[in-house]
């Protein structure tokens, strides 16, 4: 049995199958766990969809930014974007099907025993994982509710910027939420930048990568733990000047880069270029 961590998708659905091939892959004996932005941006977003929802018990996924705004798009409090490839998706018979299960997707995945955790943009250096844990369970809770409406309607935005252990209501969801999947670049409190999405030779001034904080010792022994991410496309999976054990697993598929996964048994990288 292996477990492949695979970075975004974004609907590159031919380069996800040719990559599974490449692995040998076999739902009944692997599993995989997928980075988020399984959608959008590329030819296929209902090609990926399908294809990680029929895998069942044998992916887990963590949502991430682009993931959410089909959720937010779907039930109307939001619009498409003009580069979105979204539109299969929200046309398809089995919509509702698949945006149940999507909404049903945690934003932070941890095995122990064999020393992962996966978000989709990353972990707070001023969290725990115990904390991150905790947080993503509150976020989950609300996402995957009845009233899942009510955050979805206010869940753009970038404030507040800082997640505090005081923010209540939308404000705390939200922070919550842009932690795991939109965070980039952070000032040495917290405080996320929103603005700047390339490589690090966009670092804004007083703010630097997440993962070049160091992250202090707790009970739980987090620093023995490799964190897996995926969102940063323009990192084309390096993480320079790292304080953390990270792997970086966006490399840019639906830009013209190629699909990786990362074995958690041997650490080796398979990759496959985009066919476009």
């Amino acid at each position: 049995m292996a477990t492949y961590a695979i970075g975004d998708l974004h609907g590159c659905y031919v380069e996800f199958e040719t990559l599974l091939e490449k692995l040998d892959f076999s739902p009944s004996r692997d599993h995989l766990w997928l980075t988020g932005d399984l959608v959008n941006r590329g030819p296929d977003s209902l090609g990926c969809l399908r294809r990680s929802v029929a895998l069942g018990s044998a992916a887990s996924v963590v949502l991430g930014n682009h993931d959410l705004h089909l959720l937010a798009v779907a039930r109307g409090h939001g619009k498409l974007k003009r580069n979105d490839t979204l539109t299969d998706i929200l046309e398809a018979p089995d919509r509702p099907e698949m945006l149940e299960w999507l909404r049903r997707q945690p934003l932070l995945i941890a095995d122990h025993e064999r020393g992962y955790v996966m978000t989709h943009a990353g972990l707070l250096p001023q969290w725990s994982i115990a904390q991150a844990s905790e947080l993503a369970a509150e976020a989950e809770a609300v996402l995957r509710g009845d009233d899942v409406d009510d955050f979805l309607s206010v869940m753009y935005g970038n404030r507040p910027a800082r997640f505090t252990p005081d923010l209540t209501g939308e404000d705390r969801i939200r922070a919550i939420v842009n932690v795991f999947s939109r965070m980039r670049f952070i000032a040495d409190d917290g405080t996320l930048d929103f603005a700047a999405k390339e490589g690090l030779d966009s670092t804004p001034e007083g703010y630097a990568p997440w993962f070049t904080y160091p992250r202090e010792d707790d009970p739980a022994g987090d620093r023995r733990l490799t964190l897996l991410f995926g969102h940063w496309a323009a990192l084309e999976g390096r993480t320079p000047d790292a304080q953390v054990d990270v792997r970086a697993l966006d490399t840019g598929c639906v830009w013209g880069g190629s699909l990786t996964a990362l074995d958690l048994g041997s650490g080796e990288r398979i990759a496959v270029p985009a066919s476009r």
